[in-house]
């Protein structure tokens, strides 16, 4: 208890409406699969606006341990060239450490396969319930051997490479309810395939389709190789030479953004993003249309060249009724703290697979909400929040469970009621390195 308390943050109260212009950094989900592209190449390429966080920090040492060299601009640390290893294999007989990074634990295997030799894989201790095994019976498939060395299907793990690996197109079926990175993992690697590789997933839904999307786009930027059957759940990925190229811009996280694009909200005034992308495959970009929906007047006015979202509230938030957030399930945290505050209930549905994520974000969520004298129930696919008055939600010492966006979460709920406490509100440096210095300049 003692060591709680002492890492407790207070959260800032809002006491007067807000006028602020917050740059995002760059998007994680982009940095790692650039990342993992550029590591699959021939030729350097230079990465401009790359995130820097704990998350993308943990791939770029992975790929090191592989052989890869990420060299960082000594007078811009956003700015990487990642060298693939000249002989194109990656080093085997070594160890990747994946923390509690999805996108690393779950892109990074695919890699082994082109290995010279055994590749282990382990993490945090909190990263041995996140389930893996879908990406790895994909590998299994593909001719690799896994050896676990704890539970089935998670870390930490062994992947020893094929021999040889498969000539023909490599067929593969997996079951990728539980995240879209199983997916994404193994269509990362399709091309390098001898033969490519025709992928199925067997699942009834889809989670997170707009970051198979963006996968797609992205390996299709790098060797226009994708052929996407949604309607069927198949993706065939022809055998191509992968080179992105030699430079490479990454656009900000627009996830990242809805905590302070959702503060307009909560506090009322005008809050604004700079390098809003006119098109993105970032499901994050689904959250204008969001917010407008709850209640705010959202706009994309040019600057001096620089396209900016800009979102105005009055303190005022619509509930949603029955809102499905199956594209867009990493904003549901940003969103339920909005929905605490709003006028009638919302049933965020869609989300079920957010029970695998750096923890059970449903459980988390009523937890937390009932904590601060919300109303709030899981729900077989989702979340249920029902309204009950400002004035008799009260202070609380918030859990994060090491998880960024639960972090965010409660930092935002502290926008309108006072003496919220945030523990370990450091755990936002997975994705938002400054986020506390962000929060207080958006305040100030």
């Amino acid at each position: 208890m003692t060591e709680q308390l002492s890492n407790l943050w207070p959260a800032p109260l809002a006491t007067r409406p807000l006028n602020a212009t917050v740059t995002v950094p760059g998007s994680k989900s982009l940095s790692n699969r650039y990342l993992i592209l550029a590591a699959l190449g021939n030729e350097p390429v230079t990465l401009v606006g790359l995130l820097r966080s704990r998350d993308t920090d943990l791939m770029m040492g992975a790929l090191e341990a592989l052989g890869v060299r990420c060299d960082v601009d000594t007078t811009t640390d956003t700015t990487v060239t990642v060298t693939p290893p000249s002989s194109g294999r990656f080093n085997g007989n070594v160890d990747v450490f994946c923390g509690l990074a999805g996108t690393v634990m779950r892109f990074v295997p695919g890699l082994a396969l082109f290995a010279d030799g055994p590749v282990h894989f382990d993490g945090d201790e909190q990263a041995y319930a996140r389930p893996m095994r879908p990406v790895l019976d994909g590998l299994k498939q593909l001719g690799a051997k896994i050896e676990y060395h704890g539970e089935v299907g998670r870390l930490p793990f062994t992947i020893t490479p094929p021999t040889e690996l498969p000539t023909a197109q490599a067929r593969v079926s997996i079951d990728s309810s539980g995240s879209s990175q199983f997916i994404s993992g193994l269509l990362l690697i399709g091309s390098k395939l001898p033969g490519g590789l025709r992928l199925t997933h067997t699942g009834e839904k889809t989670p997170s389709l707009p970051h198979i999307r963006m996968t797609v786009a992205d390996v299709t930027g790098a060797c226009g190789a994708i052929e996407a059957d949604e309607s069927a759940r198949t993706w065939t990925v022809v055998p191509r030479a992968i080179q992105l190229s030699d430079k490479v811009t990454v656009e900000p996280d627009l996830s990242n953004a809805a905590p302070f694009l959702g503060a307009a909200l909560i506090a009322g005034g005008t809050v604004r993003v700079p390098h809003w992308p006119e098109t993105t495959t970032q499901p994050g970009g689904l959250l204008p249309g969001y917010l407008e929906q709850m209640g705010a007047k959202v706009s994309f006015p040019t600057i001096d060249g620089v396209r900016y979202c800009e979102v105005t509230g009055d303190g005022t938030v619509r509930g949603l009724g029955s809102f499905d957030l199956t594209a867009a399930g990493e904003i549901a945290p940003s969103l339920a703290a909005i929905l605490v505050f709003a006028d009638k209930p919302t049933d965020m549905v869609g989300i079920g697979h957010l029970r695998g994520h750096e923890t059970n974000r449903l459980e988390a969520l009523v937890n937390e909400i009932r904590r601060i004298g919300g109303v709030a129930e899981e729900l077989p696919d989702g979340l249920r929040i029902e309204p009950v008055l400002s004035e008799t939600l009260h202070e609380a010492n918030m859990e994060t469970y090491a998880d960024h966006r639960m972090a965010t979460f409660a930092t935002m709920l502290g926008l309108r009621i006072p003496d919220i406490q945030v523990i370990n509100v450091a755990t936002t440096r997975k994705t938002l390195p400054d986020f506390v210095g962000m929060w207080n300049g958006m305040l100030a």
